[in-house]
């Protein structure tokens, strides 16, 4: 008898699990249903639309070989029914059935199952503000809205557009429209800071100023209180302090699990609305699976239940669900969270806990930046790289790694070898210390960023220096008249005899000179000190170390983290 599986969502999860059980049990009967007409796109290719670099939009639906995963090329090559404009109304558990609705027709209709697949996805978050409803208000998470922003902006209907939220998609649609269509762009972030939850403050800091100084307005702290129109049109946005004009806006406030369908039947959902599944990715009724963006899914680093509404991911679960549909035992361990976004001139990118989510779990967490190149210092082709290391005081062990950058790739490359070691062992920072990076000069240095990274935090923790941030360093350097710290750039004698020539409390005392003029430098502190990344003034430490002057910081980063963040004596 063949087997009949039903699967509720068509976009990502749905077609991969769809497919994969096709391959591993031809007989069985897979239907796909989904309330919308297009199905199997890439969504998180839509702000890349919506800039040009995609520049047909059924190249978010096509497969690598340029065919369009439309409901005939599912019959067609893969052997699977798709039913679309078609609603999954409820679930009869004890008849294994399924109520849907034609939404053409209005006819209902119970289909029969062995095994059912929720795919259903997550809805974005749009607060209920005054005028959400009006014209030119949307969430860029379809096909059909990335089509209507892009030809809005095609004939220059828009002029200005707010982003609402902070997030992946919001930064990528504020460079989408500001850096091809010159619109002017304006950021709102109810969190204190940009990509809230998933990047270090300093890291954000960076993405801030490569927003601003490429002239997107980034309001951070604030809150939207309502959006006016005129002839049912968006008109303003108003927040807590400010009105900036638009005629488009943008919710990216992040997403709601679409768990109803699977509450009203009676399976078991989190507090905050996400289907619970196992390592199987069976619900709590095993003859249901549930995956994507509307479960919930172990955390590697906590442990805990959480939330991550990532294409990748919904992919890979799609494959394990597939297999299992298909008889089989594959498991889905959980997450650590990589991720990675492009901006302007920089990307950023990450895996696992930032140090302020992993105090919130109840880490003794600390955290270390660092800047160094991407390849050899010696190789003509590089550039600056930012890391930052988070792990636990007591164990040393690792809880996340973020960075940023101008080559993404390198960047990316840097953050997924750490991600690896994080989802299948509990790794220290003396195992990061010594990972094993490929090295060539135009791809590494001998001592790579990440190796580096985790010597710094080992450093650190074994009191060998002091670290502050650049911004921390700004505010020492601000209060200068009260704090009395004494104020050292280890940089060579031209970049470090600049800012002295207009500072006078500034002291260019450069490494290979502050043995010779250790007496120039108070003995009791407290002493500050500088350099182009961290590692010249890391061994001006050692050397005053040496002199009995150890009342001193070190400014992790130094001035090139400085500038990535807009910040400078």
């Amino acid at each position: 008898m063949r087997e009949n599986i039903l699967i509720v969502g068509g976009v990502a999860l749905g077609p991969k699990a769809a497919c994969r059980c096709k391959r591993l049990n031809h007989d069985a009967e897979v239907t796909i249903i989904d309330e919308n007409h297009h199905i199997s796109y890439g969504g998180c290719g839509i702000p890349y639309y919506v800039s040009g670099e995609v520049n047909n939009l059924d190249d978010l639906r096509a497969t690598p070989y340029h065919t369009i995963r439309d409901p005939e090329f599912f019959r067609s090559m893969k052997g699977v029914t798709v039913r679309t404009r078609t609603r999954a109304i409820s679930i009869d558990r004890a008849a294994k059935k399924l109520l849907v609705k034609d939404l053409g027709s209005g006819r209902e209709e119970n289909l029969p199952y062995d095994n059912l697949l929720l795919a259903t996805g997550a809805r974005p978050r749009i607060p209920p503000v005054e005028g959400h409803d009006l014209e030119g208000v949307l969430a860029l998470t379809k096909l059909e809205a990335a089509e209507a922003v892009r030809m809005a902006c095609q004939n220059g209907a828009v002029n200005s557009a707010v982003i609402v939220g902070g997030s992946f998609i919001g930064l990528e649609t504020a460079v989408a429209l500001a850096d091809m269509w010159g619109i002017k762009v304006s950021v709102v972030e109810m969190a204190n800071q940009l990509l809230p939850g998933v990047l270090s403050p300093d890291l954000a800091r960076m993405a801030l100023h490569d927003c601003v100084k490429r002239n997107v307005d980034v309001f951070t702290g604030e809150k939207i209180e309502r959006i006016t129109g005129k002839d049912n049109a968006v008109r303003n946005v108003l927040t807590e302090q400010r009105e900036i004009p638009c005629e488009l806006v943008i919710f990216a406030t992040g997403f709601i699990p679409n768990s109803d369908l699977a509450k009203s039947a009676g399976l078991e959902v989190t507090s905050f609305g996400a289907v619970l599944v196992d390592e199987y990715m069976r619900t709590s009724d095993k003859s249901i699976y549930a995956g994507g963006d509307c479960v919930s899914i172990k955390n590697i680093i906590t442990g805990k239940p959480g939330h991550l509404p990532l294409g990748s991911m919904a992919n890979r679960q799609g494959r394990v669900i597939g297999t299992n549909l298909a008889g089989g035992s594959a498991v889905f361990s959980g997450y650590v969270g990589s991720w990675a976004v492009k901006l302007f001139d920089l990307s950023f990118c990450g895996a696992g806990l930032t140090v302020e989510n992993a105090r919130k779990e109840g880490f003794d967490a600390v955290s270390v930046s660092v800047e160094q190149l991407d390849r050899a210092h010696f190789y003509p082709e590089k550039s600056m790289m930012s890391l930052t290391l988070v792990a636990d005081k007591g164990d040393g062990r690792v809880l996340g790694i973020q960075g940023a950058g101008p080559a993404g790739d390198a960047l990316k490359a840097r953050i997924d070898a750490v991600a690896g070691v994080l989802q299948y062992a509990r790794p220290t920072i003396g195992d990061i210390s010594n990972l094993e990076i490929s090295y060539s000069p135009p791809f590494a240095s001998a001592m790579d960023i990440v190796n580096v990274v985790a010597n710094v935090a080992e450093n650190m923790l074994a009191g060998r220096f002091q670290p502050i941030t650049a911004e921390a360093f700004m505010e020492l350097w601000a209060a200068r008249a009260k704090n009395g710290v004494f104020f050292i750039d280890a940089r060579p004698t031209v970049a470090g005899k600049t800012v002295e020539a207009e500072q006078p409390d500034w002291h260019a005392i450069p490494l290979e000179e502050i043995d010779a003029r250790v007496a120039e430098v108070p003995r009791d502190g407290p002493v500050a000190l500088i350099c182009n990344t961290g590692l010249r003034s890391y061994d001006s430490v050692l050397i005053l170390a040496r002199h009995g002057i150890v009342n001193v910081v070190n400014v992790m980063g130094g001035m090139q983290a400085a500038l990535k963040m807009g910040l400078q004596p």
